[in-house]
């Protein structure tokens, strides 16, 4: 079975993580969970108290943030790729210069050495040139940075539709299998 890394930084945005778990079990792939501590309280706070379990549930193994020799602490261990939801600032600066100083960082950078794909769901706004800068290094490396940008364009009806959607786009670039995400289909508009 595909094994995909599940980052989850501090950063606003914590239904993004439980849509890309959800997202990734659909797509047949079982989940290495890591989070940061701010992680845990900001999904409680944005999703509500049962949001945690929901998110542990669909992991098939949950890694400490602090555990640096864990198995996906190494690219010997094979995996199809990581996507880090959301991905704040800090995580992504430290993505962009190597500091692997937590078990997100050193698995993100492991993608990036063994050329795997790595996804970061980048929040925060408005972006200084240092958050952009950044942004390019990641780039460059061969990482795809994903702001979590709502497709409007489908006519939302509510939160939840807006994350699904961004976080099936995030699932779809480890090109698992079939997509997921609803694409654009202007001979279906009214």
């Amino acid at each position: 079975m595909t094994r995909v890394i599940l980052g989850i930084a501090g950063a606003s945005g914590a239904a993004l993580a439980l849509d890309c778990a959800r997202a990734l079990r659909r797509a047949g792939a079982e989940v290495d969970l890591v989070m940061s501590p701010t992680s845990e309280r900001t999904l409680t706070e944005e999703v509500g108290t049962g949001a945690m379990a929901a998110l542990t549930g669909t992991a098939t193994r949950t890694w400490a943030v602090t555990d640096m020799g864990a198995a996906i602490s190494s690219g010997s261990h094979p995996v199809a790729g990581m996507i880090v939801a959301p991905c704040s600032m800090r995580s992504l600066a430290a993505i962009a210069h190597g500091l692997d100083d937590n078990l997100i960082i050193r698995a993100a950078g492991v993608q990036l050495k063994e050329r795997r794909p790595l996804v970061l769901l980048a929040r925060e706004a408005p972006l200084t040139l240092a958050h952009l800068r950044n942004m390019t290094a990641v780039t460059e490396m061969g990482a795809v940075v994903l702001p979590p940008v709502p497709a409007f364009y489908l006519r939302p009806k509510t939160v939840d539709e807006i994350t699904a959607q961004i976080a099936a786009r995030a699932v779809d670039l480890l090109r698992l299998g079939p997509p997921q995400a609803r694409a654009w289909a202007p001979e279906e508009r009214e």
